[in-house]
């Protein structure tokens, strides 16, 4: 036994390494970026979908027509929100913190999985798409599709050895369906086909079907209160959507990676092409991804996210004739994981390891910058639209039209929920007033109504006269 001296200082404590919180960092990260970058940038005017979504729930403005293609996940989100402010300033700052929550939760299901590093890495490669920053603030349900769905897909993974992750499974493709039923869907199917299939997957799939089920009760219940069934409400929306059919609406995807928000009809080109070089690498890095992840034992973690991205990207790319950049923001979310676990075993098996990972750390960083240049352009674009709208709903209030009002016309949703006012699907013969552009022909019934020229627009405002 070794005698300790009696004015001899206490030994030093031990101190246990922990692992750096990266995927937290991560989250803060994209919370301040989006305070700092978009936030501000998009103003307090809510854009044509968000003021959809926001006079769901606003007892201050009465309600936007809600088509059939539509899902109620976003408006409940945003029930406590609107409920207690009408600040559209602040209700984008209580957004911006939920999605970086969102971001840490749906990534962190996947550190047992692919280590957490490559989680973190994940989470930074998708946070960083300027669509990922831009929408993060915004009342849009495709992000939140997207964390469901990496939350989905790494709960599905975790299933047969944890029994809480069946609970987790169930709730994700719930509020996948919640926030958007048609991706939700698409969602659930590789889940269901690869829960069938396997044999030791599948006591998942009640909880899959389960999810699905209560995800969808409120689309459904709303499909025959107002659409007539469900085979109306999926009528209505592939109208809406442009019909059923194979449309090839790749160069749509690539024309309108960087902007604008909605391309419909899309006439966009990309602006700089070579920002869009990691769309054309994402699928090569992925095919490369599953091929080394196979070889390691380990294929099925890597399948799974890819089939759900290829499944939620499918009628984005195949079905429909316009794009959006927000459309696959769930493929970009779940192909990010393999992207990333790639990424992370080249460092671990190169002979030296530093280079590589300051190369990869190099490509990550000149990246982000691309990302962020793009970002100011089109959060620049989206505040000068909604700030037309906010200006639209001003000059219609100048002209007398106060709530209750109505307002009617292909373009008029936005404008008159700045108004104050309610807006019809149609055109709207009994309306408070009309909104056209000036080179659309008028429709007859307001050939004995005043028109009124909106400055700074294309937009004129017809009214009755009294």
């Amino acid at each position: 036994m070794t005698a300790i001296a009696p004015n001899a200082p206490p030994p030093a404590p031990r101190w246990t390494a922990h692992p750096a919180p990266w995927l937290a960092l991560v989250a803060v990260g994209y919370f301040a970026a989006q305070v700092l970058f978009v936030v501000p940038r998009l103003g307090h005017a809510l854009g044509w979908d968000e003021a959809v979504y926001v006079s769901q729930v606003d007892p201050r403005h009465p309600a936007a027509y809600f088509s059939a293609p539509r899902s109620r996940g976003t408006s409940l989100l945003l029930a406590p929100v609107v409920a207690v402010t009408g600040s559209v300033a602040a209700m984008r700052v209580v957004l911006a913190l939920f999605s970086s929550i969102g971001l840490w939760a749906a990534y962190r299901v996947w550190g047992p999985l692919t280590g957490r590093r490559a989680a973190a890495l994940a989470a930074l490669l998708f946070a960083g798409l300027w669509v990922t920053l831009a929408n993060g603030p915004q009342a849009m349900p495709n992000l939140w599709v997207a964390f469901s769905a990496v939350g989905a897909a790494g709960w599905f993974l975790r299933a047969p050895a944890e029994r809480r992750a069946r609970w987790w499974l169930a709730g994700c493709l719930a509020a996948a369906m919640l926030f958007r039923f048609s991706d939700g869907v698409w969602l659930a199917l590789p889940l269901l086909t690869a829960a069938a299939l396997v044999r030791r997957r599948r006591r998942t799939l009640p909880w899959i079907i389960g999810g699905v089920a209560s995800g969808a009760a409120e689309w459904t219940a709303e499909a025959y209160a107002r659409f007539g069934g469900i085979g109306g409400r999926l009528q209505q929306s592939s109208a809406n959507e442009g019909g059923i059919g194979l449309h090839l609406n790749f160069g749509n995807a690539w024309r309108s990676l960087d902007g604008p928000q909605l391309c419909r009809p899309c006439h966009a080109h990309l602006g700089h092409s070579e920002l869009g070089l990691w769309w054309l690498a994402l699928p090569l890095l992925v095919a490369v991804s599953l091929v080394v992840e196979v070889r390691r034992g380990r294929g099925e973690a890597a399948a799974v996210p890819i089939a759900c991205a290829a499944a939620t990207a499918f009628p984005y790319l195949l079905l429909i004739t316009y794009s959006a950049p927000r459309f696959l923001l769930p493929a970009y979310a779940l192909l990010s994981l393999p992207v990333a676990v790639l990424a992370c075993q080249a460092v671990r098996s190169a002979r030296t390891p530093a280079l590589v990972g300051g190369l990869i750390a190099a490509a990550v960083a000149l990246q982000l910058v691309g990302q962020g240049l793009v970002l100011q352009h089109t959060t620049a674009q989206t505040a000068r639209v909604a700030a037309l709208y906010e200006t639209v709903g001003k000059d219609l209030r100048g002209l007398g039209v106060h709530p209750p009002c109505l307002v009617a016309g292909t373009f008029a949703l936005a404008p008159a929920y700045d108004a104050g006012c309610g807006s019809p699907q149609t055109l709207g013969r009994h309306a408070d007033a009309l909104l056209i552009r000036r080179s659309t022909r008028r429709p007859r019934y307001t050939r004995g109504w005043t028109p009124h020229r909106l400055p700074g627009t294309t937009w004129s405002a017809f009214l009755p006269r009294s």
